[in-house]
């Protein structure tokens, strides 16, 4: 019996998030908050758990605080079998200097490539929502012979221009060319109307990724990035391939989400990511068991809705109490109070919001603790929204930062008396 490959999984959640700002004010991307109890890298960790990787390794650098404390606060692996979960920051082993891109921080990292000695190393980026076998993957690398594979996924050539493009060669997996942002991007050999955008998954056999992250340290050209240079360093030499996305079957997916991958960069596609969670039929399933996403819970009693509340197609997580409101297609987080009279619609409120009575709230993003007073309306009015501070994405969707002040309603004047009767 062939001996199973030693495994060491390092999850690069040092992104700044500049796109998701104000989320991203107080933390790092990995750490924002998604689907009202999870965290962005909860997804990729659940997933390489669920896959059987259990040496893992998050390397962090922007903002890691709330990071750091909900990896080690609610990543707890048993030590029995030598499984770990284990936030790195960025140390300056090599020198004064922070991480120069996702090459470098892990170049900056190989003692614990050292320490592990891996067979195969799983480079996942901490930031993107989906489900994924990644032992699947490992698999078809093994097989194939690859010094790298790189986990695609299949666009409309339409919308390709907007991604990293993988072009393959006739054999439909082993890549000729890796592409940023193509105006004329390639069809698949299988599908001319398709093409590979890269999902910024990689498994790499171990001594080609030492050896690669060795050559691209000493160029100084280089951007020293994993999807820039180090990719198509071993894309050159012939060593590298895809892995098609649509080939990974993961326990409990239905066919509605099988195949989701959603890349929340900006406002607008956190907000559609979130609005993919709450239909009857949901484009993303949190709810499969099989594969299930992990988190750490806080210790709150369910939800409750109270006096006639209405709540339709939405998440509503623990401790949070709707009273006497309107809540249709949202996602409420923990401990969010919502009082009489108040509508929210396709929004998402973060924990230990306070809606008041008669608000209004429609396309709206909510980060944690903040305050709507009585008779607010957020979300109807992009200008006026604008005006009062608040950001509003292309798409129109308002945001407010965490503990963000909201001036309350104006109260209407009185009527003039020589008007009246």
């Amino acid at each position: 019996m062939a001996k199973a490959p030693r495994v060491l999984g390092i999850v690069l959640a040092g992104g700044e998030g500049k796109r998701l700002m104000p989320l991203t004010a107080d933390r790092a991307k990995p750490a924002v908050p998604f689907g009202g109890s999870y965290r962005l890298i909860d997804f990729v960790l659940s997933n390489l758990v669920n896959a059987g990787y259990r040496n893992l390794c998050v390397l962090t650098q922007y903002k890691s605080h709330s990071l750091d404390r909900h990896v080690t606060m609610t990543w707890r692996m048993s030590t029995f079998l030598g499984n770990f979960v284990t936030c790195v920051p960025a140390q300056q082993r090599l020198g004064p200097q922070w991480y120069q891109g996702s090459a470098d921080a892990i170049y900056q990292s190989m003692n614990l490539i050292n320490d592990h000695k891996p067979d195969i190393i799983v480079v996942f980026g901490a930031d993107h929502v989906y489900r994924m076998d990644a032992s699947q993957m490992v698999a078809a690398h093994i097989e194939r012979g690859n010094g790298v594979t790189v986990a695609g996924i299949r666009v409309p050539r339409v919308e390709a221009s907007e991604f990293g493009v993988i072009k393959t060669a006739d054999d439909g997996h082993t890549i000729a060319d890796f592409l940023e942002k193509p105006a004329d991007p390639p069809g698949l050999p299988d599908s001319p109307d398709e093409t590979f955008a890269s999902m910024g998954n990689y498994v790499f056999s171990a001594d080609v990724l030492v050896d690669a992250l060795r050559r691209d340290a000493a160029n100084p050209a280089s951007r020293h990035d994993m999807g820039g240079d180090i990719v198509p360093m071993l894309v050159a030499e012939g060593k590298a391939g895809v892995y098609d996305f649509k080939d990974n079957d993961v326990p409990g997916a239905l066919d509605r989400d099988r195949s989701y991958w959603r890349d929340v960069g900006s406002l607008d596609s956190y907000h559609e990511a979130h609005m993919d969670l709450v239909s009857i039929q949901p484009v993303f399933n949190l709810y499969n068991s099989d594969w299930p996403i992990f988190t750490s819970h806080p210790q709150l009693p369910g939800a409750k809705f109270t006096d006639n509340a209405t709540v339709g197609e939405s998440i509503v997580c623990q401790g949070s109490i709707v009273s006497g409101a309107t809540v249709e297609h949202s996602v409420l987080g923990t401990n969010v109070i919502v009082s009489a009279g108040a509508t929210i619609d396709r929004s998402v409120i973060m924990d230990n919001c306070k809606i008041g009575a008669n608000a209004v709230l429609k396309n709206v993003i909510l980060d944690k603790n903040v305050v709507v007073p009585d008779g607010v309306q957020i979300g109807v009015d992009p200008d006026l929204d604008r005006e009062r501070g608040f950001t509003v994405s292309k798409g129109g969707v308002t945001v407010l930062g965490k503990g963000q002040v909201i001036e309350p309603a104006k109260a209407a004047e009185p009527a003039d008396e020589e008007s009246v009767g």
